[in-house]
């Protein structure tokens, strides 16, 4: 089912940016490594993004566990994963969540 949710958001911003994302890779991980970097201050980690480098492209890692934990229910889990991937693409190319996304955050 999350996968799924995942895949359907992956395809739905596809649609509407085909250009910023077709170079992105996607991943979902069970949990966020358990030893953050020093300059990692969020507290519950719901995905990152990794800019491309030395010929790796750019990529966004979702993490399962904690944002099943924290949506309620499906509906919710469904925004929170498209929140997140819109948060992600926007911090990769330098634009708003907003601009990626006119119906981030609602």
């Amino acid at each position: 089912m999350f996968d799924d949710m995942v895949v359907a958001q992956i395809r739905r911003l596809s649609e509407a940016w085909p250009d910023l994302v077709a170079p992105l890779q996607f991943a979902v991980e069970d949990v966020p490594p358990s030893e953050p970097a020093p300059w990692e201050s969020e507290p519950m980690l719901f995905s990152q993004g990794f800019p491309a480098e030395h010929g790796i492209p750019a990529r966004v890692v979702l993490y399962r566990m904690p944002l099943q934990a924290h949506s309620p229910n499906r509906m919710d889990l469904q925004f929170a994963i498209r929140d997140e991937l819109v948060v992600r693409i926007a911090e990769l190319y330098g634009r708003r969540p907003d601009e990626i996304d006119p119906d981030f955050g609602a």
